[in-house]
């Protein structure tokens, strides 16, 4: 979920055309949940294959990962490692919502209320062990290099960028850029139009282009003061101060400088069991890892076929469709960097 400071942050549309060659840090389990979510048959339960295994998050991670592979683009998967015991109340709640949603999908397949089905089956998705083992297998199937980080996929993300391993982190969440990530894409897979949860409504998404030191630049902000504009509102780690959003936020930064300043001289209170230091500085110095190697090659093309096709019951048509990558079935390997392809 991250923190809501998108509303402060300067975007800009940006194309598959635009990104082509370059590498791409994607926050895998960010990812594989909008696919859990989004992809799901009409009574909201996931697409499964014919031993009623889930296939929603192979369906939508091949379907992705194929259009970026045909665009020139290298994308490379971050998955999260072990939370910091900071984020364990944060966890619970999301715990306790998802399985509201389950008691509340249940009543309404009761009543069979196909719209409500839908609606509150979303919000229990889970990446159980099965689902993330099977989207590493693809992606290796896949050719796709995949890093497991220390802690925060978004942390490590960011770390590769300062260090010129990726050009791009691809995440929804906008605690990205508070572990530092200078270019952000978010929407990376969308076009058209996409329903408002809950509402009869439709709004136009295209993938967007965010850049820290513009924003910030425009904000007038340190990436220091950004951090304290997020713990003002909320973050995974804290709940924020009570009704102040983004804009009240960047005032109360604007005037008192910093978030322990606002405390004491607003007489507020964040809402957090940990101190405001130790979120600074977990942001400032996540856990992260060097030990990685970015290779990408070409697909194990009889290997994916058969996963796919024998064992998880795709269609071939489906599969193969327009994917020049697959129908090449090349089986040499690349090394690549940020300037070869």
């Amino acid at each position: 979920m991250g923190t809501q400071i998108g509303s402060l942050l300067t975007k800009n549309p940006i194309t598959y055309e635009e990104l082509s060659g370059k590498v791409i840090a994607i926050d895998a389990y960010n990812t594989i949940y909008q696919f859990l979510s989004a992809i799901r048959q009409r009574d909201g339960s996931l697409l499964t294959d014919s031993s009623g295994n889930p296939t929603s998050h192979l369906t939508g991670l091949f379907s992705r990962t194929s259009k970026l592979r045909e665009a020139g683009i290298k994308p490379v998967y971050i998955f999260d490692g072990k939370p910091p015991e900071m984020k364990r109340e944060t966890l619970e709640k999301r715990k306790e919502c998802k399985e509201d949603a389950a008691r509340k999908y249940e009543v309404a397949k009761e009543e069979g209320n196909i719209e409500d089905m839908k609606k509150f089956a979303q919000g229990t998705s889970r990446i159980t062990p099965q689902i993330l083992e099977e989207s590493k297998k693809l992606l290796d199937l896949m050719g796709i290099p995949y890093i497991q980080a220390e802690s925060e996929a978004e942390a490590q993300a960011a770390f590769m960028t300062t260090r010129g391993d990726a050009h791009f982190v691809g995440s929804q969440d906008y605690d990205t850029f508070l572990f530092g990530a200078e270019d952000v894409v978010r929407n990376l897979g969308s076009t058209g139009k996409k329903k408002v949860p809950g509402k009869k409504e439709y709004v136009v998404k295209t993938s967007e282009h965010i850049s820290l030191t513009d924003s910030l630049e425009q904000l007038e902000l340190s990436r220091e003061q950004l951090i304290d504009v997020a713990i003002c509102i909320g973050t995974d780690f804290n709940e924020g101060i009570h009704r102040v959003g983004a804009k009240t936020a960047l005032k109360l930064i604007h005037k008192h400088k910093d978030i322990n300043t606002i405390i004491k001289e607003e007489d507020k209170d964040i809402r957090s069991c940990v101190p405001v230091e130790e979120i600074r500085e977990f942001f400032l110095n996540p856990p992260v890892t060097n030990d990685y190697t970015l290779k990408w090659r070409k697909p194990k093309t009889d290997a994916l076929l058969e996963f796919l096709i024998e064992e998880r019951d795709f269609s071939e048509k489906l599969v193969l469709g327009n994917n020049r990558i697959l129908k090449e079935k090349v089986g040499h390997e690349c090394q690549s960097c940020l300037g070869d392809w």
